[in-house]
């Protein structure tokens, strides 16, 4: 696993450059990587997460397993808007992004706003609280996240 995520020349990536290169791993479909710049003990809240899903995940094996059959059912290809506001902590973030693809087992386009908050020490995540709106997931997800992937 690689070690935390650092800028060559001046050492751990700060929070809003590790929030971006984090974004590029979503859209690599690089799960593991995406995992691997959590801390050990990362918090992750999901606070508007609908019935059945988990609100909260605590450390970085809860997130992995989490995650770990993400693409199998959204097909993350975009990520065309995105906005990281820094904050008066040095170590939190606030980013306002838009994802766009489509869902596996259905082909049916995504397109999700998200409100994020994100927190990091030396380089990894240490909390990340991702508001986005369960109203505004097709009907069809339940059937991506219950189906056969598709191709």
């Amino acid at each position: 696993m690689p070690d935390i995520a650092t800028d060559r020349t001046s050492g751990p990536l700060a929070p809003a450059d590790l929030f971006r290169h984090a974004t590029r791993l979503l859209l690599d479909k690089d799960m593991d990587g995406w995992v691997a710049l959590c801390a050990e003990d990362v918090l992750v809240e999901l606070p508007f997460a609908p019935d059945g899903y988990p609100t909260k995940l605590e450390g970085r094996p809860a997130l992995a397993a989490y995650v770990s059959d993400y693409t199998e059912h959204i097909d993350l290809r975009d990520i065309p808007h995105l906005k990281v506001h820094l904050t008066d902590a040095p170590d939190t973030v606030i980013a306002e992004m838009r994802a766009t693809g489509r869902l596996v087992a259905t082909g049916e386009p995504y397109d999700m706003s998200y409100v994020v908050v994100m927190t990091a020490e030396q380089g990894r995540i240490t909390r990340y609280r991702d508001y986005w709106n369960p109203l505004a997931v097709p009907a069809s997800m339940s059937a991506a996240k219950t189906s056969p992937t598709a191709s």
